[in-house]
């Protein structure tokens, strides 16, 4: 009986284990990829388009101690020849980078189970397929189960104004052009403002009591030499002293024209320079308020993500701005954060992605829906949010296909930053491969400066990026050697709490809110 019920027993976990996935192309032609989920339960990748699924492929994924984690995440940089600096220069073709500390998909050998060390590694030949197929920003989603996305549609989500997006092209190369007119204006205005301000420092009070202290004392050898003039009792002497005496007289009408001129120039130059100042002041404001007004008019052009943080009851938008940056990836916007209530806080409601896949013929938006940890269904999701209306008249009227709304128990990681979308991990799952990894450094003071391209772009010139907590079991987040353990490793700054069903704590460096 026992060597029955084991045999049972082995022939049941076969049959629950799930078929090996093959690589397939789905029968039509294929569209842009919009997003690509990754199932570590069935060791597989789903890349779809507007229209559904496009490429399939097995993967594996990190091995025990070293998994990868589940959560949200986009593509922040792609490498066609990539070489770890973690692991001996490893070969890691077609590299897609979705964190800075290490996590990525790319092409490698797949043994037909989890073997990387945080990873998603594809076949080779399907890796190097997508590489030119994608682009940064493309949402990757990894998921503990096997999910797919569903049409869904909820009165909560963006809906696109016909007139705003028709006219958005216009208006942001319009509103570019004064960016630029009001770049050269506040330039032109700079040096003039510099030029009357040097003019004016010769009348300055200091400039004035000087030129006054020389006429004092030219007056004052004048008079000596009237008296040394009426004591003189010889020819000789006379004669000297008349000299003298006019050589003080000239001496001292110069320095009496020099201070009455003075005196009367000083006020119009001072009034000048004051005018001049006040002149480039309001330049500046106008072009650091026009260079505003433009990136937002570029930024409308571009899908919006939006993501909604149950544990810090706050929202936040990004937008890629495209704008390299020097060590790899793009720079996103994230000029908007914001509290946002969330109906029974107390209670979970899940993590919920949903997408703009495409407009539909009236120009509204088709919507689908993917759940990876359950706190409730999406419906009952959106349905307990309330999105600020000032927030949804700036994003809503111009959303295009590729926007994103996402809403989660889960904090932003602290690997969300200046060059990444959104990066938001599972508290509930394995996550050895992302916890292990030393994070992403937090921009220092001086890491973005203005761009200075007169591109409209120089206005998301951050400065700094202050961690809204700094420690975390009473110690520093990041690269504390005494920080205690998790799945066997130092606990190197994880965004997630160690108890794993824990929701809370902000572990995302929040941006400033005036760059």
């Amino acid at each position: 009986m026992v060597t029955l019920a084991s045999l049972t027993g082995g022939a049941a976990a076969k049959q629950q284990r799930p078929a090996a996935t093959v690589e397939a192309t789905a029968p039509r032609a294929a569209g842009e990829p919009i997003m690509a989920i990754v199932s570590i339960k069935a060791q597989k990748v789903t890349f779809y388009d507007a229209d559904g699924w496009i490429y399939r492929a097995p993967v594996s994924s990190g091995v025990k101690g070293r998994e990868t984690p589940a959560g949200v995440f986009a593509l922040i940089e792609k490498d066609k020849d990539h070489h770890s600096t973690l692991y001996d220069d490893a070969w890691m073709p077609n590299m897609q980078r979705i964190t800075w500390n290490g996590i990525a998909l790319h092409g490698g050998p797949l043994p037909g189970y989890a073997a990387s060390h945080g990873c998603v590694r594809m076949p080779y030949d399907f890796a190097e397929k997508l590489f030119d197929r994608t682009r940064i920003g493309m949402r990757v989603i990894i998921a503990p189960n096997d999910p797919a996305p569903e049409n869904f549609t909820h009165p909560a989500l963006f809906v696109p104004n016909a007139q705003a997006i028709a006219a958005a092209p216009a208006r942001a190369e319009t509103l570019s052009r004064e960016a630029a007119d009001a770049a050269k204006v506040a330039d032109e205005a700079k040096k003039a403002s510099v030029a009357a301000t040097k003019e004016a420092a010769l009348f300055t009070p200091a400039s004035l009591r000087k030129l006054e202290k020389a006429k004092t004392r030219a007056d004052a050898e004048l008079a000596f030499a009237d008296k040394t003039l009426a004591n003189a009792k010889t020819d000789q002497a006379k004669a000297r002293a008349e000299d003298l005496k006019q050589k003080a007289a000239a001496k001292a009408a110069e320095a009496t024209t020099q201070f009455e001129a003075a005196q009367g120039d000083a006020k119009p130059k001072l009034d000048a320079a004051a005018a001049a100042k006040d002149a480039a002041k309001a330049a500046e404001t106008k072009k650091v308020d026009t260079q505003k007004a433009a990136t937002e008019a570029k930024l409308a052009l571009e899908p919006v993500s939006v993501y909604i943080s149950r544990s810090t009851q706050k929202l936040y938008v990004r937008r890629n701005t495209h704008k390299p940056w020097a060590d790899g990836g793009e720079v996103f916007d994230s000029s908007i954060e914001v509290p946002v209530t969330i109906r029974d806080p107390d209670q979970p409601i899940g993590t919920h992605i949903f997408t703009a896949m495409a407009r539909n013929n009236d120009g509204s938006l088709r919507w689908t829906e993917v759940t990876i940890d359950d706190g409730g269904n999406a419906k009952d999701a959106l349905d307990r949010v309330t999105i600020p209306q000032d927030v949804l008249d700036r994003i809503a009227p111009t959303a295009v296909p590729r926007s994103s709304i996402i809403i989660s128990d889960e904090p932003l990681s602290a690997e969300t930053n200046y060059r990444t979308e959104f990066v938001a991990v599972l508290s509930n799952q394995p996550q050895g491969g992302f916890i292990t990894r030393k994070p992403t450094r937090p921009m220092e003071t001086d890491d973005m400066v203005a761009s200075g391209d007169g591109d409209g772009f120089g206005f998301f010139s951050q400065r700094s990026w202050n961690p809204q907590s700094g420690t975390q079991y009473g110690y520093p987040q990041y690269g504390n050697p005494q920080a205690p353990t998790q799945y066997g490793s130092p606990y190197y700054g994880n965004p997630q709490p160690a108890n794993p069903r824990r929701r809370g704590g902000q572990y995302y460096w929040q941006s400033q809110q005036d760059w």
